[in-house]
C-alpha cells in the first residue's frame, strides 16, 4: 500500500502535531508520536507491488498543482479506532483530490481504495489511532478547545506505509 498525502504549512503542523501529542499524553496510545507520524492529509490509497510504478505519475503532478488553502473545521471519529479533524470540502481540496485520481487511475497492475475516489471520500487529518473505546472517551475530551485551523496545503507526498516513509515529495508553489 502506498499513500498521496498533501502536507501542511509550518504553523499548521505546530498546531495539529501539539494535538496528536495532546491525544497520545491523554489517552497513553503514542501510536502516532512513536511512530513518527506526521500530520497529513491521504488523497490516495494505492495497492501496487512496488513503488517505481508510481513514481512516474506523482512526478507528472510537479507544476500541475498548486498550494492551496483549506478550513479545518470539525473534530470526528472513525468508530472505534481512529480520532481525526476534517476540512469543508472546498473547491481547492476537490479538484487536488481528482486530479491525483485522474493521474494514478490508469495505471495497470494497481487498485486506487475505494475510500480515496472521488465522491467517496472522507478528507481527514488523524490525530490518533489504535484507540479502544476508553481512549477514544479521553481523546474526545482532549479537543474541547478546538478551533477552527486556516491551513495551507504546500506540499504532496508519496509514502509506504507501516511504517510511514516519505518516497518522494513535490513541494508547491
Amino acid at each position: 500500500m502506498y499513500l498521496i498525502s498533501a502536507y501542511f504549512d509550518e504553523n499548521t503542523n505546530r498546531v495539529l502535531q501539539g494535538y496528536i501529542e495532546k491525544a497520545a499524553k491523554a489517552t497513553g496510545n503514542d501510536f502516532m508520536v512513536a511512530n513518527h507520524v506526521t500530520p497529513h492529509l491521504t488523497l490516495s490509497a494505492i495497492e501496487a507491488r512496488r513503488v517505481d510504478v508510481l513514481a512516474p505519475a506523482f512526478d507528472k503532478l510537479e507544476g500541475k498543482i498548486s498550494m492551496g488553502d483549506i478550513s479545518l473545521i470539525t473534530v470526528g471519529q472513525l468508530m472505534p479506532k481512529v480520532l481525526y479533524v476534517s476540512p469543508y470540502l472546498n473547491e481547492y481540496l476537490q479538484n487536488l483530490e481528482q486530479q491525483v485520481f485522474d493521474c494514478f487511475k490508469d495505471i495497470p497492475d494497481t487498485a486506487i481504495s475505494n475510500c480515496y475516489r472521488p465522491f467517496s471520500w472522507l478528507p481527514h487529518i488523524t490525530l490518533a489511532k489504535t484507540l479502544n473505546k476508553e481512549q477514544m472517551l479521553a481523546a474526545v475530551q482532549t479537543m474541547v478547545d478546538f478551533q477552527r485551523i486556516d491551513a495551507s496545503i504546500v506540499r504532496l507526498g508519496l509514502a509506504k506505509v507501516n511504517p510511514h516513509e516519505d518516497v518522494s515529495l513535490i513541494d508547491l508553489h
